[in-house]
């Protein structure tokens, strides 16, 4: 007897912003995992089982949530934002690939989301126009030197780019030097939104050049958008500049 593992994004933070594909799994799902504030922000009915774990037993937890799956229950693993993007949907089929063959013959399902940098963005105005990248910033899964050749190739290949896990405690300089990185290979005067708890009732957006951007701006619930070299202001009198990259390549133009 087998189940099934749902892995759900619920979005930035808004209630609004999860997907009625997401809400119908979580419904007829029995049993949740997740980073316990994510958990959190289900309203579960009370028969429905709750199993919390902190935010760095992504592995540990895709292990427990399939085998529960493989014992025939409806399992639902949740993941803020886009489950596919620096996410659970990864960790569960690192587990799954690793892991004993039954567990590749539960059915095995993926919601979309609404990832941060889109919700961000949608706040900012159309920074993602043209060509972008996603870079996460943690170096807890990958060498920062390799983050810093990513920026690099990133910056010289004119990607606007969109920077997750900027900072952490255990991180609090990195995000400076990769600011330092961008400098050397980009024009000050390029915008940086610095996207904070997109779609909450504390969301904070701001927008600064990259010469006057620095990390003290962000925090882990902030994500961030670099534009390019095209990547353009439109001042409006009263609000918030729009920024937005235009769908096709300007270079030279004014």
């Amino acid at each position: 007897m087998t189940g099934k593992l749902t892995v759900v994004g619920l979005g930035p933070g808004s209630p609004e912003q999860i997907t009625p594909e997401a809400l119908s799994a979580v419904a007829e799902a029995t049993d949740f995992f997740g980073y316990g504030p994510y958990v959190d922000r289900l309203d579960l009915r009370p028969e429905q089982r709750r199993h919390a774990s902190d935010n760095r037993e992504e592995i540990s937890r895709a292990a427990a949530a399939l085998t529960l799956a493989v014992q025939g229950e409806k399992v639902c693993v949740v993941s803020g934002g886009d489950p596919g993007v620096f996410a659970m949907a990864a960790a569960v089929c690192e587990a799954m690939e690793s892991g004993p063959a039954e567990w590749r013959n539960i059915e095995f399902a993926i919601v979309p989301s609404v990832t941060a940098m889109l919700a961000v963005a949608a706040k900012a105005g159309a920074p993602l126009g043209h060509d972008f990248c996603a870079i996460s910033l943690s170096d807890n899964l990958k060498p920062w030197d390799v983050i810093k050749k990513r920026l690099i190739a990133a910056a010289q290949a004119g990607f606007v780019m969109a920077f997750y896990n900027p900072v952490s405690k255990a991180r609090p300089h990195q995000l400076g030097q990769a600011f330092d990185i961008l400098r050397t290979h980009l024009p000050g005067t390029v915008p940086v939104i610095f996207g904070r708890a997109a779609g909450r009732p504390d969301e904070r957006i701001n927008v600064v050049p990259l010469s006057e951007a620095h990390s003290d701006m962000a925090d882990m619930a902030t994500c961030i958008i670099v534009g390019s070299t095209e990547t353009r202001l439109i001042n409006r009198e009263g609000q918030r500049p729009l920024v937005y990259s235009p769908r096709s390549w300007m270079a030279g133009k004014a």
